[in-house]
């Protein structure tokens, strides 16, 4: 049984539309799947304007602790799958997805967490400043599978759009909440673009002794919307990147505040390809300097 999990919080309706179309075009049988929609405080809640009957193992819960942590963790708790699937409400899947997460749950048992190609869908043509930034909108392109039981192995690091987890691995997952370990929230709440709570779930992976790894054959589509686009809201969403990095590898390196201090030869080599920025460059640098900043400051009085 695999259990797809929607979580979502005041959702685009065409875009949660098309994430839901892509879920009835699915081609794994009905009664090999379950679908959870966590409606995340929504302000309108979504089981009076949603309609899912489509699906006989499909249903609609509210969880009232708003951000993304919160609704993924209520989402493990109503899913019985052994494979757990997690789409975002702007995720269009390609139509074989859950079948293609069956064949790699079996054939590949030493994954524990995995993801596949993401290819964006943007609502205007892109600036061309935009694409060094891209990573950071949940985009990548896998050539060839690849896994790894290394800690931040990037190329084999999977992604939050269209994650799955063995249900081991979710279940561990929410032992580090329920027992108190996981003190901060590495998702997003509200409007605050702190991100890596799909990060630290896959990871759980790697602590019981499973890998993490990308898949060529896990294919859907990232929905853009313009706004995600501007230069204020991509150096937010930078400065809430390296924010998290710095808290989500505290979690599991013995390192001083969760990064390895860098040398007077390092510091003097940053100032220099600083002089040499644009002034972009400069406001994007500026803003991971933040995000990392404040991140060691929470871990020193924590």
């Amino acid at each position: 049984m695999i259990s797809v999990i929607l979580c979502t919080h005041n959702p685009r309706g065409d875009y949660l539309a098309r994430t839901l179309a892509s879920l009835e075009e699915q081609k794994l049988p009905l009664d090999r799947w379950e679908l959870t929609i966590v409606d995340n405080k929504s302000d309108e809640r979504l089981d009076m304007k949603l309609d899912i009957s489509w699906h006989p193992n499909g249903r609609i819960v509210r969880e009232n602790d708003l951000g993304l942590t919160p609704a993924r963790l209520r989402g493990i708790r109503e899913s019985i799958g052994d494979v757990l699937v997690f789409v975002d409400d702007d995720n269009v899947l390609a139509k074989n997805y859950l079948i293609q997460v069956r064949n790699s749950a079996e054939s590949h048992p030493f994954l524990g967490a995995w993801s596949g190609s993401v290819k964006p869908e943007f609502e205007i043509e892109p600036p061309e400043w935009t694409k060094r930034y891209w990573g950071n909108l949940v985009i990548r392109e896998v050539p060839r599978d690849k896994w790894s039981k290394v800690y931040w192995d990037g190329d084999a690091t999977p992604l939050g759009a269209g994650l799955c987890v063995r249900r081991q691995v979710a279940l561990e997952y929410l032992r580090l909440h329920d027992e108190g370990i996981r003190t901060f929230r590495m998702d997003r709440a509200g409007k605050s673009l702190v991100s890596g709570g799909d990060n630290d779930l896959a990871a759980c992976a790697i602590d019981i002794g499973l890998s993490c790894g990308v898949l060529s054959s896990l294919k859907l589509t990232h929905l853009i919307p313009r706004e995600r686009l501007t230069e204020s809201y991509l150096l937010e969403l930078v400065e809430g990147v390296a924010y998290s990095s710095i808290i989500l590898r505290s979690f599991r390196e013995a390192t001083k505040n969760g990064q390895p201090e860098r040398g007077p030869a390092k510091k003097a080599a940053d100032i220099l390809r600083r002089a040499r920025m644009t002034p972009r460059e400069r406001r994007f640098h500026s803003a991971v300097v933040r995000g990392e900043s404040r991140a060691r400051r929470e871990l020193e009085t924590a």
